[in-house]
C-alpha cells in the first residue's frame, strides 16, 4: 500500500516515468532505489541529510529527495547511520535511515564492516571534546570496511578493496558510524593483510597516538615509561611499542584488579594509583633514578604525581583529558629536574605526509614481525552501540571496542 501511494502521488505531481521506476525496483527488492536526477545527500559527511526514525519511512524521504531539481544522475539507496541531535550520554545516540549517494570529489564510498571506538568520540558525544558539535552530527571516524566507488579525481582504489579508514578528519565532518559511509580519500589506507575488520578498524589511532614515546622521547634499551590509564588501546600500545624498543613499561591503573592483565599484556610492572604511593613505587622500581617518561590522556592533578615521579631531564606527554579538571603546571619538579612538557595528539603524525608514510611503514613491520598485536576488550553488533559506547566509558575494558556492523 505504501509503495502504490508514493507511486500515486508522483504520478499525480507529473513524475511519471520516475514513479514507474521507483514501483518496479520497489517491488523487486525495496532497496537500493534508483531515482533520475535525485537530490540524494551522502552518508558519511557533514552535508543536509533526510532523516527518518525507521526504514519505512525512508522510502518516502527517497521521494522526497527526487522533487527537488538536480543536475545529473545520481543513485540513492538509504543506509542505517547513528548521529546525535544533543549532546548527552550514550543514550543520545539515535539510529536514522539516511540516503546516501555517490561520493564527491576526491571522497570513497565505504561499506563499514567495523568500527573503532575512541574516547575522543564519547567526549564529544557528551559535549566535552574540543569545538562544539554542530548539530545533528554524523558520529565516528575510525573504521575497516570495503571500498564500494570512487568520487572524481579518486585514483589507486577499485571496489572490493579492503581498506582502513583514519582519524585525519574533524569529529562530525564525515562520521563512520554507519552501514555506509562516505569519507576522504586521504584518510584510507589498505587494510593490512592477516588481520580481520575487527582487527583492521582498531589499530591506527592507538598506535599512532603511542608513537610519540619513540619518535619525541625516543626510548631505549633500559629505559622507564610510565603509561596512565593502561588497561586503554593506547595504553597498550604503549607498552608493545616500549617492549619492542627494549625499554620497561611501568602500566598504572587505579585498582590493582587488572594488574594480572596487563602484566599478560607486556607491562613489566603494574601500580595500583588509588592503592599505593606512586613516586615511591616509581623509585623503588627504577632504584631511585626516575622514570625517563610518562605518557598520560588523564591531565587534571596528577600531572604533579607524574612530574614527581620522573627522572631528570625528563619528558611528560599530555595527550587527553579523561579527568575533566584542569591540568595545572608542575612548577617545581619541572624546575628542579630540567622536565619536558608537551602536549601530543594523534595528528601529530597522521596530518604530516612524510612522517605519517614513516610511522605506517614501522607499524606494519611491527604488526607483520608480531611485536605489535591489536587487542580487543570487547566486539559489539552495530545495534547494539549505546551499549559500546557504555562499556566504554566503564572503564573495565582491557584493550579496544570494537563494533562490528
Amino acid at each position: 500500500m505504501t509503495v502504490l501511494l508514493i507511486f500515486s502521488t508522483m504520478t499525480h505531481q507529473g513524475h511519471r516515468s520516475a514513479a514507474r521506476e521507483l514501483l518496479d525496483q520497489a517491488q523487486r527488492e525495496l532497496l537500493p532505489v534508483v531515482l533520475d536526477g535525485s537530490a540524494a545527500s551522502a552518508v558519511g559527511r557533514a552535508s543536509p541529510a533526510v532523516s527518518t526514525p525507521h526504514a519505512g519511512s525512508g522510502l518516502r524521504a527517497a521521494i522526497a529527495a527526487h522533487s527537488v531539481t538536480a543536475r545529473t544522475h545520481r543513485s540513492i539507496f538509504m543506509t542505517q547511520v547513528i548521529r546525535i541531535h544533543q549532546t548527552g550520554g550514550p543514550e543520545v545516540l539515535r539510529f536514522e535511515d539516511l540516503a546516501v549517494g555517490d561520493p564527491g570529489p576526491g571522497e570513497i564510498r565505504v561499506r563499514v564492516e567495523a568500527i573503532g571506538l575512541n574516547r575522543a568520540e564519547a567526549m564529544y558525544r557528551a559535549g566535552l571534546y574540543m569545538g562544539t558539535p554542530k548539530l545533528p552530527s554524523l558520529m565516528g571516524f575510525e573504521a575497516a570496511g570495503i571500498v564500494e566507488a570512487l568520487g572524481e579525481g579518486v585514483q589507486g582504489w577499485a571496489p572490493g578493496d579492503p581498506v582502513c579508514v583514519l582519524p585525519t578528519f574533524r569529529l562530525g565532518e564525515y562520521g563512520v558510524y554507519a552501514q555506509q559511509a562516505i569519507v576522504p580519500a586521504r584518510s584510507v589506507i589498505a587494510a593490512p593483510a592477516g588481520l580481520t575488520p575487527e582487527q583492521a578498524a582498531s589499530i591506527w589511532m592507538q598506535y599512532f597516538t603511542a608513537y610519540a614515546i619513540i619518535e619525541v622521547a625516543k626510548l631505549g634499551i633500559g629505559e622507564f615509561v610510565l603509561i596512565p590509564a593502561a588497561s586503554s588501546s593506547v595504553g597498550l600500545a604503549a607498552i608493545q611499542l616500549a617492549n619492542w624498543a627494549g625499554a620497561v613499561p611501568i602500566a598504572l591503573t587505579r585498582h590493582s584488579v587488572k594488574a594480572a592483565a596487563l602484566k599478560a599484556q607486556g607491562a613489566q610492572h603494574v601500580i595500583a594509583t588509588a592503592e599505593s604511593d606512586v613516586v615511591s613505587e616509581v623509585m623503588r622500581i627504577t632504584g631511585g633514578k626516575g622514570a625517563r617518561a610518562a605518557f598520560d590522556p588523564v591531565g587534571g592533578p596528577f600531572v604533579e604525581t607524574l612530574a614527581n615521579s620522573l627522572a631528570e631531564e625528563g619528558i611528560l606527554f599530555i595527550y587527553g583529558g579523561l579527568s575533566g579538571q584542569p591540568t595545572p603546571f608542575p612548577h617545581w619538579p619541572a624546575a628542579l629536574k630540567g622536565l619536558s612538557i608537551r602536549g601530543w595528539v594523534a595528528s601529530s603524525i597522521l596530518s604530516k605526509p612524510e612522517r605519517f608514510s614513516r610511522v605506517k611503514d614501522v607499524i606494519l613491520r611491527g604488526l607483520a614481525a608480531g611485536h605489535l598485536k591489536p587487542v580487543i576488550a570487547k566486539t559489539f553488533p552495530f545495534s547494539q552501540m549505546v551499549e559500546a559506547h557504555r562499556f566504554l566509558e566503564s572503564n573495565a575494558q582491557v584493550g579496544k571496542v570494537v563494533v562490528r556492523v
